[in-house]
């Protein structure tokens, strides 16, 4: 008797597996375009048109850059934006990049520290985190100085440098899971 209960478990799990594979298998055929992950390094990804801008207001919120709640980053302004979920800007204000930038796409924050040391050895407040492009984690944060950051390009810095007033608004808009809309 052990060994038919045994033989009908085994049968009854090969056949939710298969079952859950091929569940999975279709779900992935039909992610909807854009839906998933921006494509990283080594992956060809399509050619990406900068966002429309409003050239009479130059900070105005670039159209195309989504909906509802989020962080927009536009890579070629080195501008933030703080977006409240009915769509109005709560704050926008200018940042140093890295060396390493995001692809343009949709991310979400994964990862938050108070305090910490940059990948250019500066102490660093108030980091936000959200994606890694060339093995480079990239994220907000604001240096305990002040500072803004200096380029070496001989090195792969991720940190995209606010002032700390601005980087204190940022952790209290960006908690995990928050969305990060990186434009061009």
């Amino acid at each position: 008797m052990a060994g038919s209960s045994a033989a009908v478990v085994a049968g009854l799990t090969a056949a939710a597996l298969a079952t859950v594979g091929v569940l999975a298998y279709q779900a992935s055929a039909n992610v909807p375009a854009g839906l998933g992950r921006p494509r990283t390094e080594g992956v060809a990804t399509p050619t990406v048109t900068k966002a429309p801008r409003d050239k009479k207001h130059p900070t105005a919120l670039p159209a195309g850059s989504g909906s509802g709640r989020r962080v927009v980053y536009s890579v070629d302004d080195d501008r933030v934006w703080l977006v409240t979920g009915d769509g109005k800007v709560e704050r926008t204000f200018q940042v140093s990049p890295g060396s390493v930038d995001p692809l343009p796409g949709v991310y979400t924050v994964t990862s938050r520290s108070n305090a910490a040391v940059g990948t250019d050895g500066t102490p660093v407040e108030h980091v936000v985190r959200f994606a890694t492009a060339k093995g480079v984690t990239i994220g907000f944060s604001a240096a305990v100085s002040g500072s803004a950051p200096e380029l070496d390009p001989s090195r792969r810095t991720g940190g995209i440098r606010e002032s700390r007033e601005d980087g204190k608004v940022m952790w209290h808009f960006a908690t995990i899971g928050e969305r990060v809309v990186v434009i061009r």
